[in-house]
């Protein structure tokens, strides 16, 4: 597990994914904490603009792979 996070990939790759479980256990406190807080659109564009950013920066991850950078 160490050696993963030493190239410069798994350390993207363990950001991308610590990034995902902060959303997520944000959306979840703040649904239980304040359940008719958010509305249905505005959830679904927090969502979509959440999972476009994750996407582009996955989409970074693999460039940088293609252009021949540190392999995982």
């Amino acid at each position: 597990m160490r050696s993963f996070f030493e190239s410069d990939l798994g350390f993207y790759y363990g950001v991308g994914v610590f990034i995902i479980g902060v959303f997520v256990v944000g959306m979840a406190t703040f649904a239980v904490l304040n359940p008719g807080g958010v509305g249905t659109v505005e959830l679904v564009g927090l969502s979509g603009g959440f999972f476009l950013f994750m996407l582009v920066y996955f989409i970074a991850i693999s460039i940088q792979r293609l252009e021949g950078g540190d392999s995982v």
